[in-house]
């Protein structure tokens, strides 16, 4: 309804000449410039900022209705008028076949984490989140992290966790992602995509027949994975990091 609402009014004042005062915007006495600029013109674009920004906020909290079964983790929902982040989704099966998901969420507001369960045809109330894009500066010994934003220059300091696993990837400028509601940062993502230097590798065996395809290598980010046999120490890989695994070697 309220949204209804905010649409109606934004029509309204887009399409109703009576809100901006035109008597003295004549070709004899008055330019185009000299009307965009009067105070009548700017309270009619205040307003309408207003209207636009108050509906992105009933959008942005209200967001789309989805069944207990589509709930995935990094959702943001809404439970008894609290705002969660879905941080583990467990599906399982009880007695007669009924199945429910336990959804593990943290408080936006808090930071408490609680456990609750879904059926899978529940209404969920999800509400979106703002991307924006960063760059990434450096991290301190109290698992902070400094990001600079790359149009404005301003320096956003989040923790550690909100990248997870992946924030063993993050390198000099790197461009990185972080998703926030009501400008509370609440996730980041690195890219897909990341080059790492092997710094020691199991010793390829060469002329064994049943040799391994794969061996365990050490990159010069700290983690070990499994790479082709062919590569050696000093090799620059491609590494996915939505699971760790080898790409490629790095072109060039």
């Amino acid at each position: 309804m309220r949204t209804l609402l905010l649409r109606k009014g934004i029509s309204k004042a887009l399409s109703s000449p009576s809100s901006i005062n035109f008597s003295s915007f004549s070709s004899s006495s008055s330019s185009l410039s000299d009307f965009l600029s009067s105070p009548q013109a700017r309270s009619a674009v205040d307003g309408r900022r207003h209207l636009l920004g108050s509906l992105w906020s009933v959008i942005q909290r209200r967001g789309v209705k989805v069944h207990g079964s589509d709930v995935k983790v990094g959702n943001i929902i809404e439970r008894k008028d609290r705002i969660f982040q879905v941080t583990k989704v467990d599906h399982s099966h009880e007695g007669r076949g009924k199945a429910t998901i336990k959804v593990e969420l943290r408080d936006v507001e808090s930071g408490n984490k609680v456990t609750q369960r879904l059926a899978t045809n529940e209404s969920v109330d999800r509400v979106f989140v703002h991307e924006k894009a960063y760059i990434f500066m450096c991290k301190d010994r109290d698992a902070k992290v400094l990001l600079m934003d790359p149009d404005t220059y301003e320096q956003l300091e989040v923790s550690e966790e909100l990248f997870g696993k992946a924030a063993m990837y993050l390198q000099d400028d790197m461009k990185v992602r972080v998703q926030l509601y009501n400008d509370t940062p609440l996730s980041a993502t690195v890219p897909k995509r990341v080059t790492c230097v092997v710094t020691e590798a199991q010793p390829s065996m060469q002329g064994i027949q049943a040799a391994p395809r794969e061996k365990k290598a050490l990159l010069d980010n700290g983690m070990t994975i499994k790479v082709p046999a062919h590569i050696v120490v000093g090799d620059v890989i491609v590494i996915n990091t939505e699971d760790d695994s080898y790409i490629e070697r790095a072109k060039g």
